[in-house]
């Protein structure tokens, strides 16, 4: 056993032997000896955003603390299976990161796992190279990941499918990405059903925007296996806690041409742990990887790479 697993299993044994009640006043009081600045930019940065619930100390509303809490107690075995499966110990070690963050608010441990070689996504050392890739991008906003693509891989694709939800931010996606050829654009969702959906305007930044589903919306909401008939080789998908109905939409895709998948799973806590999941239920043979490119304050910007 090396020090990244004794870590690991250290953190697991922690987190059994503590009841859900001694588990929340440990992570209670470690946020409570984080300096005050520091403490106070994260509390409104949860607010803000909402993924993981909100903090209101004067109203003695813990909701984020709390929702980790059932997170961690409720699946510890689950956090136990994906570092299991994890292929590198770059992925475990991040994966130890963000549940110790989670706990102990150990800023250092994500500090050392931040990603300083390589773009969002694409990873080098995991995909070298891309030829004649159908390559799509859920969330596409504007353009940066599929430019990022063309970046790193040239202009060697097949085709290259980009949504987006939001139409302010569709119109500046058109004109990044009008002088590259076999590139469509698309303003729509994409779910696990058809249908449609309204946008909910995010408080901080129009990236941040979210799909609401309504008999009324505006945008349509469609699956990659009805959408895209064509052999899909590649899927990007950060799109603001809609991956898991996107990767439920696209089973076909994923049995039958086994995409490599770079699936955004920080916006809702279960999405670390249920993501994986998801992917190997539907094809066991994916290999899994986790990247890192957020601070080193809170875990955000995580990465599951499957290949």
């Amino acid at each position: 056993m090396n020090q990244i697993d004794l870590k690991f299993a250290l953190l697991l044994n922690e987190i059994r032997g503590l009841s859900e009640q001694e588990l929340y006043h440990q992570i209670r009081l470690s946020f409570e000896n984080i300096p005050d600045v520091t403490k106070k930019s994260m509390i409104k940065f949860f607010n803000q955003f909402l993924y993981w619930g909100g903090i209101d100390i004067e109203n003695n509303n813990y909701e984020e603390i709390e929702l980790k809490v059932q997170e961690l107690k409720e699946h510890v075995s689950d956090f136990e299976e994906l570092y299991l499966n994890l292929e590198d110990y770059r992925s475990k070690k991040l994966l130890y990161a963000i549940l110790n963050n989670w706990i102990h608010y150990d800023f250092q441990a994500l500090s050392e796992v931040t990603e300083k070689c390589y773009d969002d996504y694409f990873d080098l050392d995991l995909i070298p190279a891309c030829n004649n890739e159908v390559f799509v991008d859920l969330g596409a906003y504007t353009g940066d990941s599929t430019i990022s693509f063309l970046r790193n891989y040239g202009d060697s694709y097949k085709k290259i499918y980009a949504y987006e939800i939001t139409p302010a931010t569709y119109q500046v996606l058109n004109e990044n990405l009008r002088d590259y050829s076999n590139i469509v654009c698309y303003l729509k969702g994409v779910g696990d059903k058809r249908g449609s959906i309204s946008v909910v305007d995010s408080l901080v930044d129009s990236s941040a925007n979210t799909a609401l589903l309504s008999a009324d919306g505006t945008i349509p909401m469609i699956t990659l296996d009805e959408d895209i008939r064509e052999e899909i080789t590649i899927i990007k998908a950060d799109i603001e806690g809609m991956e898991q109905e996107a990767l439920r939409g696209a089973v076909n895709h994923i049995k039958n041409d086994h995409p490599k998948l770079l699936i955004s799973v920080y916006h809702k806590n279960e999405d670390l742990w249920k993501i994986p999941k998801m992917i190997k239920e539907i094809d066991p043979t994916y290999k899994l990887y986790l990247r890192y490119h957020g601070g080193n304050v809170y875990p955000t910007e995580i990465t599951l790479i499957a290949i």
